[in-house]
């Protein structure tokens, strides 16, 4: 568990100095900052989707990922916890509890999915190496600071979803091991950027995507894999 806290921290730390430098930001600079992160995020997305194997996996994963989260209405609790947290900090006239709730929402799904955070859980937790979660620790807190600068103190608070997330990853590591190879980590990588390429949609500000009803996609194609070598 102590590569999960060293992300955790990196994270509050990130958020913090992103805060700080904040107060000295114009709107116009926090906008360009905004759009700088979303292109970075949409370029990282871009090299994750485009290591897929089977883009008919890809393609179902999304789809009915998507239309089990939109039912389940992940989003919209995610985004609730986040007002929620909100509602129990001081807030600026300036800082409502939406604005907590979208940077909580965002930054949450942008830190959890993807491949790092799962086989990252699965060395620390199976063979005791850290080295993968903590070079994501490290590229967690560079982008938190981003984060934090233009959507405000949620993005402190998503410490408690990669908390929670990677460490019960890390808990399930030895169940989980034996099921990853190359083939399902290249899905798991590929469903990942495809919701890191929401996040970054959504940063430049090109369409609204409710990203987390997504999240399901990043489970799905890991079925979908395991499916086809059962009946085929």
């Amino acid at each position: 568990m102590i590569a999960v806290l060293v992300n955790c921290f990196t994270i509050i730390l990130g958020s913090l100095l992103g805060i700080i430098f904040s107060k000295k930001i114009t709107s116009r600079l926090s906008e360009v900052i905004q759009t700088g992160a979303g292109v970075v995020v949409l370029v990282l997305g871009v090299e994750m989707t485009l290591q897929y194997d089977n883009i008919l996996f890809l393609t179902f994963s999304l789809m009915a990922g998507g239309i089990i989260g939109s039912i389940i209405d992940i989003d919209g609790k995610i985004f609730k916890i986040g007002q929620w947290l909100g509602t129990k900090l001081p807030q600026k006239e300036e800082k409502s509890t939406s604005s907590f709730g979208y940077g909580f929402l965002n930054a949450s799904v942008l830190f959890c999915v993807g491949a790092m955070s799962i086989v990252g859980s699965i060395e620390a937790g199976v063979n005791g190496n850290y080295s993968v979660i903590f070079t994501k620790s490290l590229l967690d807190g560079f982008m938190a600071i981003v984060f934090a600068s233009s959507m405000g103190v949620g993005v402190v608070f998503s410490f408690l979803t990669v908390l929670i997330y990677q460490g019960a990853l890390t808990l399930l590591a030895t169940v989980i091991a034996p099921y990853m190879d190359e083939v399902l980590l290249a899905e798991l990588t590929a469903s990942g950027g495809a919701l890191i390429i929401m996040i970054a949609i959504n940063l430049l500000g090109l369409k609204s995507i409710k990203t987390a009803n997504y999240l399901p996609a990043v489970f799905l194609c890991v079925l979908f894999v395991l499916l086809e070598r059962f009946f085929f």
